[in-house]
């Protein structure tokens, strides 16, 4: 059985996958222990041959960064696991700085820091460097306690057991995230290592805003509280505060556009705990969140959106009568000018806040159809 699992996703790399699988073989060499190499590879070129030929174990035909991965990490046997690309940006010969913490029972998981390191000039455009990596990593630290310094960094090493206890499941660039997220949540021990960051050989694959915004996004389904349900909760109260205010002062034509800001941020506020919610619910039926919290179940349960139901249809009820009662002045004043707007405003704000709160019901109950929740 080999003692060191190095896996490498790999996309037409032919010019540099055979340094890498060298460069791992060494590592295998300076320990004195059986190792193996596993390229999940999805390339046009020569790659998956060279590596073949180098004795590597290569898994054919996997799409995607998280993909590749996943595949390759259910492969690997070794009792220690190192990932890293297969492009030679990252050097295997520092391997044994991340192994030895490994092997002497230092650390559970440990991640390279280019930040920290070396980036050698024409490795990490500017953007990257100075602004979407630090500032991903500060987002990640704050609201997961990570306490790492370079949280994209690809070049890391983990043990088998580790590796099964942060059960990992996405399958796209969001794994980078998720890996170092779970770390955190099953309080692995992490040691970071500086290390030197080379520049690429083949063009980079790397789509910086797409792959930046999706990482956002899996942050936000892990946390929606800061994301969503805050600003969500401040605005919405700011636009309760706002129109119900002015409407007990009265003269409401005198103020009509803060009367209708204010009724603006009561909906938006609305639609985003709304999304709060549906995110929440998602990350609940796909085990996003390991750690039960039973309000959130209790919330999600069908009594509990039965209620919801009947709020929304109530409001909506309210809406539907305010809105006859302008009807009803302006048929009775011969449909000339009217000025309704308080009932009229506050007609729309019922409507639309309670036809949200009913389909969001409807919606929540089909996403939770065949789950614990839905009882």
């Amino acid at each position: 059985m080999p003692i060191i699992s190095v896996v490498m996703p790999s996309m037409n790399e032919e010019g540099t996958i055979g340094t890498c699988i060298e460069k791992a073989k060494k590592v295998f060499e300076h320990y004195g222990v059986e190792g193996e190499v596993v390229v999940v590879d999805n390339s046009s070129d020569r790659t998956p041959q060279i590596a073949s030929s180098m004795g590597a174990k290569v898994i054919h035909s996997v799409k995607g960064y998280g993909n590749a991965y996943i595949t390759g990490l259910s492969h690997a046997k070794g009792d220690y696991i190192v990932i890293a690309d297969a492009d030679d940006t990252y050097d295997f010969e520092e391997l044994p700085g991340f192994l030895d913490y490994l092997m002497k029972g230092e650390a559970d998981f440990v991640i390279g820091s280019r930040l920290k390191g070396n980036i050698k000039k024409g490795a990490m455009p500017w953007l990257h460097q100075y602004i979407g990596n630090p500032f991903l990593t500060w987002l990640l630290n704050v609201l997961f306690k990570a306490n790492i310094s370079d949280a994209h960094c690809g070049m890391r090493a983990f043990t088998k057991e580790a590796f099964n206890k942060m059960d990992l499941k996405t399958h796209g660039m969001e794994l980078a995230s998720e890996m170092v997220i779970e770390a955190a949540y099953k309080d692995l021990r992490i040691k970071e290592v500086p290390i030197t960051y080379h520049p690429r050989e083949a063009p980079s694959k790397l789509r910086s805003f797409e792959d930046g915004w999706r990482h956002v996004r899996f942050m936000m389904l892990y946390r929606p509280v800061p994301f969503l349900y805050i600003p969500g909760a401040f605005v919405f109260i700011l636009g309760f505060l706002t129109t119900f205010s002015l409407l007990l002062q009265g003269n409401v034509e005198n103020r009509v556009h803060s009367f209708i800001l204010g009724s603006m941020l009561l909906l938006i506020g609305g639609q985003i705990l709304a999304t709060g919610t549906y995110m929440k619910t998602y990350g609940i039926i796909h085990g996003v969140y390991k750690r039960k919290n039973q309000s959130d179940y209790k919330f999600l349960s069908y009594h509990s959106l039965e209620m919801e139901l009947l709020a929304g249809a109530f409001m909506f009820v309210i809406g539907i009568v305010l809105g006859a009662k302008v009807a009803y002045t302006w048929i009775t004043s011969g449909y000339g000018s009217l000025l309704e707007i308080e009932h009229a405003v506050m007609a729309m704000v019922f409507g639309a806040i309670g036809t949200q709160l009913v389909f969001s019901a409807i919606f929540l109950s089909v996403m939770l159809l065949d789950t614990d929740t839905d009882r």
